[in-house]
């Protein structure tokens, strides 16, 4: 079982705390990471695109011209496929382009990015994560206070969403705040550096600590 050091926003111990195995110790599958990374993005896309069909083009009621006698093709209306502003054959139309992923898939997935973060010695864990004031300012100097200056993505996990912290990171383009119920595998795996709160590491424990060891 993994231990790791507490810290409080000013770099001083707090403790230590265990990480438990069923989620911070477990195989680190890629193509697991492939997988739930395609499902979320495709989740977010919006599927607006659209084109008309030959039924909702304007106009072409009437025949260009007769039927025989002009040694022309024949031809019914001039809206369609083939003529210039006919509809379009097979064309887009709006839809969803989101996917399943069987849970245990999506939860291997998740907990391998968490044991990969800790493998990697880019998991900090700090006893609270509190500001005076919903500034910028104030959180630049909290997360510098445990080592954090900027030159690398941080993703800040709390219990509980903070409406402080969610204002002072707003304009913070290396730091984003989630709570753990919005904790997901893109989010870990796209930042360098996580941080987690010690009610976060309680809540990822109770949500995700009867997984089995190993994953899907």
């Amino acid at each position: 079982m993994a231990t790791v050091e507490v810290k409080t926003d000013g770099n001083k111990k707090a403790g230590s705390l265990e990480l438990a195995p069923a989620v911070f110790e477990v195989p680190v599958k890629g193509h697991l990471f492939h997988a739930e990374v395609r499902r979320q993005l495709a989740q977010r896309q919006r599927g607006t695109h659209s084109s008309r069909n030959r039924a909702a083009v304007s106009g072409g009621g009437a025949k260009p011209w007769r039927q025989k006698g002009t040694g022309r093709a024949r031809q019914g209306t001039t809206r369609a496929p083939q003529w210039a502003g006919g509809g379009s054959v097979f064309g887009p139309v709006p839809r969803g382009h989101g996917h399943s992923l069987p849970k245990k898939m999506r939860r291997a997935a998740l907990c391998g990015a968490l044991s990969l973060r800790l493998g990697e010695d880019a998991l900090s864990v700090v006893d609270t994560l509190e500001l005076a004031e919903p500034k910028t300012r104030a959180l630049i100097a909290a997360l510098a206070g445990i080592g954090l200056d900027g030159s690398k993505t941080v993703l800040i996990a709390v219990d509980a969403p903070d409406a402080s912290l969610d204002r002072a990171s707003r304009n913070l383009p290396w730091a984003q705040v989630i709570p753990v119920a919005g904790l997901n595998t893109y989010d870990v795996l796209r930042h360098e550096r996580l941080v987690l709160t010690r009610g976060a590491v309680d809540a990822v424990h109770a949500r995700f600590g009867k997984a089995k060891e190993g994953g899907a």
